[in-house]
């Protein structure tokens, strides 16, 4: 009996060796062979032309959403240039003061539907390459959907070379929006009767409703804005693919652009007020002239691909209603290298 417990106590204890072993030894894993299929940063596509069905801003002078359109124009690597359109499906979906105006609005003015617009160009002061490296998933196309979804990836560093380009930023851009006259003057410690008439009336605090309640008086009002930029970039370009033995096909296509801009506005107007035929003056509300944005872009060198952008900071308006974060996406993005040329040799 004792011999028998004496073995399978060194048994056990031997087990316990073994697993504590193997838990210590860890597993090999199979290096893995590439072979470039072609790497070169400078082979972009030279035009992009996206559509984006939505996008949604959150601005202080009107929170709106809808859709956009996007183009870009890479000239070598001296220049690119870029525009830009937006606007709101409708005013429900989504123009919030728009909606607003024409819901409670007593005043005469005919809301204006947010339009913002946009072009610009940046000159590539600097714009080089430099070796580095990538991470690549490594994917096989008879992985199921299921499988796919719940394993976690394996990826392989392997080198790429990174295009820079340090620009220098400028543009202009146009926007229109209805304005919510009562929360700026607010803001601004203002009230009614600052807004006055040519002959010194002020505009009234409240109005009777059809029950013969007296209510608040809600005043709205249109912006029109003309905005100049400048400012500075830094974009990083990937245009590689490899291939692997046992999985398929890898790539890294990424264009990815930071920027900031100064912001300044030679034209910001707000439209007089009017109420019962009766014009009253803006001119109490400050504007603020000045502005500026931080954002980041990014796309990728495909002729049917997608894309995304955001961006915040402090646009020129009213005072104090200024601040803006935008977020946009895009698809479908086509891309087209414009080379309609082809070499033919004789035989």
């Amino acid at each position: 009996m004792r011999k028998m417990r004496l073995v399978f106590s060194m048994a056990v204890c031997g087990l316990v060796c073994i697993q504590s072993l193997m838990a210590q030894t860890p597993a090999k894993k199979s290096d893995l062979i590439f072979e470039e299929i072609y790497d070169d940063p400078y082979a972009i596509n030279k035009l992009f032309v996206g559509f984006q069905p939505f996008y949604g801003e959150l601005f202080a002078t009107n929170v709106n959403a809808g859709f956009g359109l996007e183009a870009q124009y890479y000239h070598v690597n001296k220049f690119d240039v870029k525009a830009h359109v937006r606007m709101p499906y409708s005013s429900k979906f989504f123009d919030f003061n728009r909606e607003l105006a024409v819901r409670n609005s007593l005043m005469t003015n005919t809301p204006e539907a947010f339009r913002y617009f946009e072009v610009g160009g940046t000159y590539h002061i600097k714009d080089f390459e430099i070796a580095s490296t990538t991470s690549v998933f490594l994917y096989r196309k008879k992985f199921s959907a299921n499988r796919w979804a719940s394993t976690v990836p394996l990826h392989a560093e392997v080198p790429a070379k990174l295009r820079k380009i340090f620009g220098g930023r400028a543009g202009a851009i146009i926007w229109n929006s209805t304005a919510d006259i009562t929360r700026a003057l607010e803001k601004q410690g203002l009230s009614n009767a600052d807004l006055v008439t040519p002959d010194n009336e002020p505009l009234p605090d409240t109005y009777i409703d059809t029950n013969g309640e007296t209510q608040d008086l809600p005043v709205f009002s249109n912006m029109n804005a003309a905005n100049l930029y400048i400012g500075a970039s830094i974009t990083r370009i990937r245009n590689m693919a490899v291939s692997f033995d046992d999985y398929d096909e890898g790539f890294d296509d990424g264009i990815l652009t930071l920027y900031m801009d100064v912001m300044f506005a030679p034209s910001l107007k707000l439209d007089p007020v009017l109420y019962n035929g009766q014009e009253y003056s803006v001119q109490p509300i400050k504007l603020s002239t000045v502005g500026f944005r931080a954002g980041i872009d990014g796309k990728f060198n495909r002729e049917l691909g997608w894309a995304y952008g955001g961006e915040f900071g402090y646009r020129p308006s009213i005072q104090g209603r200024g601040f803006f974060a935008l977020l946009k996406i895009s698809f479908p993005v086509f891309a087209t290298k414009l080379e309609q040329k082809v070499q033919a040799y004789g035989k």
